[in-house]
């Protein structure tokens, strides 16, 4: 049942202002009585109206001051002012004396007439402990109940004094009281009442689990969990969620508490426990076991010894009290706050950290690596003193910066059995994990340790050969696994030590019989030596010459080498490098020995990068001169027999028509491919060891307009070879510049050997050409649109056969159409 909050405080009578209609009764109290006539104070309005004793419907002996009245409103005939007429005596009704059931309602006020909500049951709104001033001078504060009869709701104000024994009131207790009628007023009221039941207090908690169709709540009020089904959830049941502080009424069904009416309260309402703001200091004296045993229900198995003032003291922990995920060992010196429950005072560490002495405390062995990989959310160490590379997780990093590749680390090893897994199937075959890692500064480890001393020794056996980058992974290892070695003596000892090429020292490749300086390299974790910063001393005479030259091309698995003469190109194989292919550019300086292999074919051996010399050659001319390649070198065409290209002086002077050759050397950028016909300005020089005279310094003068442009290439205005047009991709454009008709561009060249065109790439904008002229519309077309009215029905009408779609596929114009001018261009 519902509450009209209009019937409250009523009594089913309507006030009326000055009198009332002809007809209309109203009620009052005898207010004065004398012997002829009297007054009534009005029950529905602040009124006190006259009335004389002959107007009285009755016996004039048994009216008495007090008795309620029912009489009509008139006019004094003389005075004009409004007098009672028409009296009749009203039979007092009888309260039943009996006491009337109820419960305190949910408001409280501190004004006489109190409208409250709504209640199944009786409700009493409760009297205020603290007016705040907002009671009227003299008022006294009032509450009010209200009850159920005979399927009817009333509503009763009440005043501190009404309540016996002085018992302080809430809303919702359940009460019995007396009801009282106020003569003067009509007004009923509660009095002499009585507290029956107090009202049942709302509990608080924290859902700790859900299922299904039911959860269960931690109550904050004990260390205790109670049921609650979901049809009880009075909310969104969808938003709830684990963790959530609600508040419940606690009921007994069949015999065991559930809770009901579960709603939501914002987060941080419930608080379970108090934390110290001040941080103790103590020992780990007792891990929480990884595999809980079947026997363990402790929820808080850990234990750490501190010194609390002058006492020892032992606390217990569980697992969410550390702030990381790092396996704690006993003997750990530690950081912590203390947390007090509220419900039962049990204190327990909580905020658990590392300090970071604790390894001089503990008696755990630290190793230490390097991080080998990183996956998601574990990787790999590369250990010092182990062949295995050992798997951890990042939850054991103890600090909070993230771990990289090739990091120096420290950490504890550990059986699998003893952490707690992440990923069972990951790494069956590992036993141990690398846990509480702590990083280290770079260069704090070491795998190898080298003597101080240098030995001189006498190369015994070279090594075979190098890393074939052509070669699978499997056979490149076993490549560099091959290893020379050399022989020495050491405090009269002849011994041998092995070598690797990596471990030399000035690009010079030793041979048999080489006398080298080195100094011994051991592994710290097999004991194996080396000879590394090997440096040749002396060179066996009997050894072939060995020659140097500058790399003019680099292909898959192979390259050539442009000899000191810069006239003859000759061909190496990338297994015969000494050192990492990867380092080489076009233009470095090697040396090499020459072999003949199949076919009495020359190529060059044991290739190892050199110093860089001088180039061409030291006398260099000061003019600069402009020419025209006639023939490119060999490595741009290679179906040209020559090596050297070709550059024929175009400006005018003595040496016009005049040939130079050139090299790789020769150019300014070394990665060039200068086609034939293009157009470049270089010097002249000789070389020393020959005085032939050639190009050195060559620049190509690359720069031209643009001729057209497509949709995702155009042409450039310019000559090579026969063609006349050089072709250009749109993604070749630097800077992602639209080019335009008549753009002045500078650009590379490089030439298709499948097709046998040349192309332009890193094409770059260096001037934008003229702007096109909008070309006038013809006289007649204008004189036609300046002769059509928009309201000539004859005229041309523009029918949209298909909306347009935009880049984006949208449809219809995006621009607001204007109304134009015949002939008149924006």
């Amino acid at each position: 049942m519902s509450f009209d909050p209009g019937m409250l405080h009523n009594n089913g009578h309507t006030a009326y202002a000055n009198g009332s209609g002809p007809g209309i009764r109203e009620t009052g109290v005898v207010e004065k009585l004398l012997t002829s006539y009297g007054f009534i104070q009005c029950s529905e309005r602040q009124a006190r109206l006259f009335f004389h004793c002959s107007q009285y419907n009755g016996n004039l002996q048994e009216l008495k001051i007090g008795d309620d009245v029912e009489f009509e409103v008139s006019s004094d005939r003389r005075t004009g002012k409004p007098i009672a007429v028409k009296l009749l005596k009203i039979k007092p009704e009888v309260l039943p004396e009996e006491r009337i059931s109820g419960q305190v309602g949910p408001d409280l006020h501190v004004y006489p007439f109190t409208v409250l909500h709504g209640y199944i049951h009786p409700v009493v709104s409760s009297v205020p402990l603290n007016l705040d001033g907002k009671a009227a001078p003299g008022q006294v504060p009032t509450g009010s109940v209200c009850y159920e009869r005979n399927g009817e709701v009333f509503y009763l104000t009440y005043t501190p004094d009404d309540v016996e024994g002085n018992v302080p009131l809430e809303t919702g207790d359940k009460v019995s009281f007396y009801m009282e009628t106020n003569k003067h007023t009509g007004a009923v009221s509660a009095r002499n009442i009585q507290l029956v039941k107090k009202k049942q207090a709302r509990c608080q908690g924290v859902v700790c689990a859900t299922k299904e169709a039911f959860g269960f709540i931690e109550r904050a009020d004990v260390v205790k969990e109670i049921f609650f089904h979901y049809s009880e959830f009075k909310g969104d049941l969808e938003a709830l969620q684990a963790g959530d502080d609600v508040e419940f009424t606690i009921k007994d069904r069949n015999g065991k508490e559930v809770a009901t009416d579960v709603r939501l309260l914002p987060q941080g309402t419930v608080i379970f426990e108090d934390i110290s703001i001040e941080q103790f200091e103590g020992t780990v004296v007792k891990v929480i076991p990884k595999v809980p045993t079947k026997n363990q229900s402790d929820p808080l198995p850990g234990r750490i010894s501190t010194r609390i003032g002058f006492s020892e003291k032992e606390l217990p922990f569980g697992e969410k009290d550390t702030k990381s995920k790092v396996t704690l060992l006993e003997g750990d010196h530690i950081q912590f706050n203390i947390s007090t429950d509220r419900r039962d005072k049990l204190e327990r560490a909580t905020n658990i950290e590392i300090l970071p002495d604790t390894f001089n405390l503990t008696k755990e062995t630290r190793e230490m690596g390097v991080i080998a990989a990183i996956r998601d959310g574990f990787g790999f160490i590369k250990c010092v003193d182990r062949d295995a590379r050992m798997f951890f997780h990042f939850s054991e990093v103890l600090e909070e910066s993230q771990l990289h590749i090739s990091d120096e680390v420290e950490f504890t090893v550990v059986p699998v059995g003893s952490v707690k897994l992440f990923t069972k199937d990951m790494l069956s075959a590992q036993r141990n994990h690398a846990v509480r890692i702590k990083k280290l500064p770079k260069g704090t480890v070491s795998f190898h340790t080298q003597s101080e001393q240098r030995f001189v020794g006498v190369v015994e056996k070279e090594v075979v050969s190098a890393s074939n980058k052509n070669t699978s992974p499997t056979k490149g290892k076993e490549k560099e696994a091959e290893e020379g070695v050399i022989a020495y003596e050491d405090c009269g000892v002849k011994l041998t030590v092995p070598y690797h090429v990596k471990d030399l020292e000035g690009g010079t490749y030793p041979q048999a019989g080489d006398k080298v300086e080195f100094c011994i390299n051991e592994v710290k974790r097999t004991g194996h030596q080396s000879a590394v910063s090997i440096r040749v001393l002396n060179r066996n005479a009997s050894n072939s010459r060995r020659l140097h030259g500058f790399v003019a091309a680099l292909k898959d698995n192979f390259g050539f080498i442009e000899t000191a003469n810069h006239d003859q190109e000759v061909f190496f194989h990338y297994s015969e490098m000494c050192g990492d292919v990867d380092n080489l550019e076009l233009g470095d300086t090697v040396e090499y020995t020459l072999s003949k292999g199949k076919g009495n074919k020359v190529s060059a051996e044991k290739v190892t990068k050199v110093a860089a010399v001088n180039g061409t050659g030291e006398d260099v001319g000061a003019s600069v001169l402009a020419g025209k390649i006639i023939r490119p070198i060999r490595s741009v065409d290679p179906s040209q027999t020559e090596y050297q290209g070709l550059i024929e002086v175009t400006e005018e002077g003595g040496d016009k028509g005049q040939n130079y050759a050139f090299g790789i050397m020769g150019m300014t950028n070394k990665a060039d491919c200068l086609q034939k016909g293009e157009h470049v300005k270089f010097q002249v020089c000789t070389v020393t060891q020959t005085g032939q005279k050639m190009a050195c310094n060559v620049v190509p003068q690359r720069r031209a307009p643009v001729e057209c442009v497509k949709d995702q290439f155009g042409f450039i205005t310019y000559e090579v070879g026969e063609s006349k047009k050089l072709f250009f991709h749109v993604k070749e454009v630097q800077d992602g510049v639209e080019l335009q008709i008549g753009d002045e561009v500078e650009f590379s060249v490089v030439f298709n050997q499948r097709t046998g065109k040349c192309s332009a790439c890193n094409v770059r904008r260096v001037s934008e050409g003229p702007k096109p002229v909008a070309t006038p519309r013809p006289d007649r077309l204008v004189n036609r649109l300046k002769s059509i009215t928009l309201d000539d029905a004859s005229a041309p009408r523009l029918v949209i056969l298909r909306q347009p779609r935009g880049p984006d596929n949208s449809k219809g114009f995006s621009v607001e159409r204007k109304t134009r001018q015949p002939g008149v261009i924006d």
